[in-house]
C-alpha cells in the first residue's frame, strides 16, 4: 500500500512540473580542454576546476566528458550541483542528464540543504520534480535528529522526507523505529504509515498509522495505537496525546490498563492527565477489577481514577447508574468508590448487591475485598437482606445496621445491630413446610450454610414465635420496606449497560 502511495506522489510531482523546452548543458571553464573527432565527435574531454551551467543549476568537477550530442555530461571527482541558494549535492562521480534534468549521483553522496544533511552510496535527483531518492541505505542529520532507513525520497522543495524498510529516528529524547514514514523537517513532524515504535525515557508508543509533532511533542494515532508509560497502557481507535504533558485523549474502544494493580478502564471516550494525577473514561465507561479468580466488571456513565505517586491507579469513583456483575457477585447504585489501599468498595444512594440467592440493600454499603474475593459487608442504616428460596418464599433479615461476613464469596455470618426483625420460613429437610419464624430483637446473629439460614441467635430482649402458615396474612409476609428487585439484577456481564 505504501509504494502505491510513493509512486502516486511521483505521478503528481511528476504532473505538476512545469515543462520547460529543453536547453543545453554550458561549460563555464576548465584547466584544460580537449577534443578528438576520431574517437568521439560528440564528446569534450574537460580537466581541472571544471564548471558547467544548466538553466539555474551550476555543476563543479576535476573532469568531465561533456556530449553535445545527447545533451549529458558525466563527471569525476569532487562532484557538486548547486541547484539554489540553500541545495548542494555532492559525490564521486555524476551523471547529468541535460534533456531529462536526472542526476545519476555515486560514492560518498551528499546531499546538504539548510541544516538538513543526506548520506548514501547512490542518489537520483529530479529537478522536474526536484524528488532526490535512494534505494540501499541512507542517512539524514537534521538539528537533533538522525534518520536511517534502507529506502527513501526527499522532496526538497516541501522538505519532507519519505522512508521506506527499516527506517530509524534517532533523537536524544526518544527512538523511532517504522515500517513506513514521512518526516517534514522545517514542522518537525513525523509521519507514519505501518507498524511504528516510539520509545522514550518513560513512555514507548506503537501505531500503524498516526503522527508525532517533535517540536510541540504532540501525536495522534488512528490504527492499533499504543501508548506505555511506566505500568500503564492506553490504546483505542485514535488516540491524541502530549508527551510532554502526560495529557491524552482516546477515543471509541478505549482502554487505560495499569498493570500493576490489575485494573482496566474502558470507554468510547476517555482522558488522562498524569500532570495532575487523574484519568476518566465516559461512554459506556466499564471499570474492570481483575483477579485471578474472575474479574469484577462496573459500569457507569462516568469513570474517574486517581493516581499514586508511582503513577498507578489508587482509587476509583463511579457516578450515575452503577452496575456491576462477576460470576459470585452483581450489584447496582446510583455511585460507587473503590480504594485500592484497602480494596474497599463503598456504595452510595439506593445500594444493592445480589450474592448467590440473597439480596442485601441499605443506605449505602462498605465492601472490603482480600485477595480479590469479598469479605467484609458494612451495611449502614436500614439494612434489609432478602432471599427468595425454591418456592418462591422471601426469607428476610431487617435491621438498623449489619456487618455481613463471607468465606469463598459465600455468606456465612451476619450481625444484625439494632431494631432487628426476621420473616423466616422453617422447612423439613425434604422442604415440607413447618411455619413461619417472626422475630424481633435487639440485635442479632444469624449463620448461613449453602445460601440457606442455619441458625439465629437473638440477642438482648427478643422475641420469637413460629406461626402456621395458614395463621398469617398476606400482609404479614413482608417486613417494613421490603422492596424485591431482582428484574434489575444483572445476570450475565452484558445486563450491565441495561438501565
Amino acid at each position: 500500500m505504501n509504494r502505491y502511495l510513493f509512486l502516486s506522489l511521483f505521478i503528481f510531482f511528476s504532473f505538476s512540473a512545469v515543462s520547460q523546452e529543453v536547453t543545453k548543458i554550458i561549460l563555464d571553464s576548465a584547466n584544460n580542454w580537449s577534443y578528438d573527432k576520431a574517437i568521439n565527435p560528440s564528446v569534450q574531454r574537460l580537466l581541472g576546476h571544471v564548471v558547467m551551467s544548466h538553466d539555474s543549476a551550476r555543476m563543479y568537477c576535476d573532469s568531465a566528458y561533456l556530449n553535445n550530442e545527447t545533451n549529458s555530461v558525466t563527471s569525476y571527482g569532487n562532484v557538486r550541483i548547486k541547484l539554489s541558494d540553500t541545495l548542494n549535492l555532492f559525490g564521486d562521480s555524476l551523471h547529468y542528464d541535460g534533456n531529462t534534468k536526472i542526476a545519476r549521483i555515486k560514492g560518498n553522496v551528499r546531499l546538504l540543504d539548510n541544516e538538513t544533511l543526506l548520506t548514501t552510496d547512490s542518489m537520483v535527483y529530479d529537478r522536474n520534480t526536484r524528488i532526490a531518492s535512494y534505494d540501499y541505505w541512507g542517512k539524514i542529520v537534521n538539528g537533533k535528529n538522525i534518520l536511517i532507513s534502507k529506502y527513501g525520497y526527499y522532496y526538497t522543495d516541501i522538505k519532507q522526507f519519505y522512508f521506506k524498510e527499516k527506517v530509524i529516528l534517532i533523537n536524544p529524547e526518544y527512538t523511532i523505529h517504522s515500517d513506513t514514514m514521512m518526516h517534514n523537517t522545517v514542522t518537525d513532524i513525523t509521519y507514519f504509515y505501518g507498524p511504528s515504535t516510539i520509545v522514550g525515557k518513560e513512555d514507548s508508543i506503537y501505531c500503524e498509522n498516526g503522527w508525532y509533532d517533535s517540536k510541540d511533542h504532540q501525536a495522534r494515532f488512528r490504527k492499533k495505537g499504543r501508548i506505555y508509560h511506566l505500568d500503564q497502557m492506553i490504546t483505542g481507535d485514535s488516540i491524541y496525546y502530549e508527551r510532554k504533558t502526560g495529557f491524552g485523549q482516546v477515543f471509541k474502544n478505549g482502554y487505560l490498563i495499569d498493570t500493576v494493580k490489575n485494573i482496566i478502564l474502558t470507554g468510547n471516550y476517555g482522558e488522562i492527565r498524569r500532570s495532575k494525577g487523574y484519568a476518566f473514561m465516559t461512554d459506556s465507561a466499564v471499570a474492570r477489577l481483575v483477579d485471578k479468580k474472575d474479574t469484577l466488571n462496573i459500569h457507569a456513565d462516568t469513570i474517574y481514577s486517581t493516581f499514586d505517586t508511582a503513577n498507578n491507579i489508587k482509587d476509583i469513583r463511579c457516578f450515575y447508574k452503577v452496575k456491576f456483575y462477576r460470576k459470585d457477585l452483581q450489584g447496582m447504585c446510583d455511585s460507587l468508590s473503590y480504594h485500592g489501599s484497602d480494596s474497599l468498595m463503598v456504595m452510595y444512594h439506593e445500594p444493592v448487591i445480589w450474592s448467590d440467592s440473597n439480596q442485601l440493600t441499605a443506605d449505602s454499603i462498605s465492601l472490603f475485598f482480600k485477595n480479590g474475593q469479598a469479605d467484609t459487608m458494612v451495611m449502614h442504616n436500614s439494612a434489609f437482606i432478602i432471599s427468595k428460596d425454591d418456592t418462591n418464599k422471601f426469607n428476610q433479615v431487617k435491621g438498623r445496621n449489619m456487618i455481613a461476613f463471607f468465606v469463598n464469596d459465600q455468606l456465612y455470618k451476619i450481625k444484625v445491630l439494632g431494631n432487628a426483625e426476621t420473616i423466616y420460613y422453617v422447612r423439613e429437610e425434604d422442604r415440607t413446610m413447618i411455619g413461619i419464624n417472626k422475630a424481633v430483637s435487639s440485635n442479632m446473629l444469624i449463620y448461613m450454610g449453602k445460601n440457606q439460614v442455619q441458625t439465629i441467635t437473638y440477642i438482648e430482649k427478643p422475641s420469637a414465635v413460629i406461626w402456621p402458615e395458614n395463621q398469617v396474612s398476606v400482609h404479614d409476609l413482608k417486613l417494613r420496606g421490603f422492596k424485591w428487585l431482582g428484574e434489575k439484577r444483572p445476570m450475565r456481564l452484558q445486563d450491565i449497560f441495561k438501565r
